[in-house]
């Protein structure tokens, strides 16, 4: 038997055969290499009527191709699309409905799940919000925060995602809406922990992380409100491994709370919003070292800001840059004073 065993190994091909141990004895073992698992998050795109426009001109391709690298390199990439698929005529703010073809490139683009729980699904009532949900899945497009039955709530809040053999719970939810009274089918997924801690037991139940995303926060302020810690406390205490917040429109600070760490928000990540400190935008990036056999290990996560350029600046359309991005790529040499300036401002402002 030995003898056959051995001439079948021989038989096997040596290059990657490292990963296999001969102990003295009758036994191979396998011992497989560690992997990683990535994440990467953006936060609010808005489908302002500048923006919608510039891509009926100049198409989508401008709008992330500064950090399309990173978005397919991922493993699951993840943005809060922040207006509803309402149909014709497209309206921007303050009542939101984007096209389809808007949905379709993000998705083109390597993002894998839209972030929909936020305070502009509803702008267009609950037909808005129907249709919205029926284009999402004509488009095979994952999303979490609404869902049109009970049926689809328990598949959709948290969804449920397996990567590389890890079960990732992601749950959204929003503090509330602009238009609509509350309604149970179609449903947002609220902030109110009657409403998800349900949603939290499940997540717990299916999942080896859970990644929460909250809509919520203060407009424009860079710090964190105390409703929004003392519900990333409970949060933490219901089992989440990280936060990612959006809605205030610009990058607030971060917390690690009892190891978790808690980024109140990421701010914009497409928009034709003119305050400075609101084109000041945050990309992050989660890593989990997957050993064989162990809990998924997070490793330091790592936020990367970017700015968000109007046409005429980098490229033609909108596009979201590094602010690393040297100046020679600026058509516009005073918005790259602006943006160092805003930048200077922000980390002074956090100290």
């Amino acid at each position: 038997m030995r003898r056959l065993l051995t001439i079948l190994l021989l038989m096997i091909p040596l290059q990657g055969f490292s990963q296999w141990i001969h102990f003295p004895g009758e036994y191979w073992t396998y011992s497989p290499k560690a992997d990683t698992l990535t994440f990467y998050m953006v936060g609010d795109v808005l489908a302002h009527g500048r923006v919608v426009q510039s891509s009926s001109v100049y198409g989508y391709t401008d709008f992330f191709k500064h950090v399309e690298d990173h978005i397919r390199k991922a493993d699951v990439a993840v943005c809060n699309m922040e207006f509803p698929l309402a149909g014709k005529p497209y309206t921007g703010y303050p009542v939101f409905s984007g096209p389809e073809s808007f949905a379709e490139y993000l998705s083109d683009v390597g993002f894998d799940v839209f972030l929909t729980a936020n305070n502009h699904v509803l702008d267009k009532g609950f037909e808005g919000l129907s249709r919205t949900i029926g284009k999402l899945e004509d488009l095979s497009i994952l999303y979490t925060g609404i869902a049109a039955s009970e049926k689809a709530d328990t598949l959709l809040n948290p969804l449920i995602l397996q990567v590389k053999g890890v079960k990732i719970a992601l749950v959204n939810f929003t503090y509330g809406t602009n238009q609509g009274a509350a309604a149970r089918w179609p449903k947002v997924q609220r902030m109110s922990r009657e409403a998800l801690a349900p949603v939290m037991a499940r997540a717990r139940a299916k999942a080896d992380i859970i990644l929460v995303f909250p809509h919520w926060g203060v407009e424009y302020e860079t710090r964190h409100s105390a409703q929004q810690e003392s519900m990333a406390r409970w949060l933490v205490s219901e089992g989440a491994d990280a936060i990612i917040g959006s809605h205030p429109h610009v990058v607030q600070d971060m917390q690690w709370i009892d190891g978790v760490p808690v980024y109140y928000s990421l701010g914009n990540a497409l928009s034709n919003q003119n305050d400075y400190i609101a084109r000041l935008e945050a990309a992050l990036t989660l890593r989990y070292v997957l050993h064989f056999g162990e809990e998924p290990q997070m490793l330091t996560p790592q936020l990367d800001l970017l700015w968000c350029t109007k046409p005429g600046m980098i490229e033609n359309s909108y596009a979201a840059v590094p602010v690393e991005l040297p100046a020679s790529y600026w058509q516009d040499p005073q918005d790259y004073q602006i943006m160092t300036s805003t930048l200077a401002e922000y980390k002074k402002e956090l100290e």
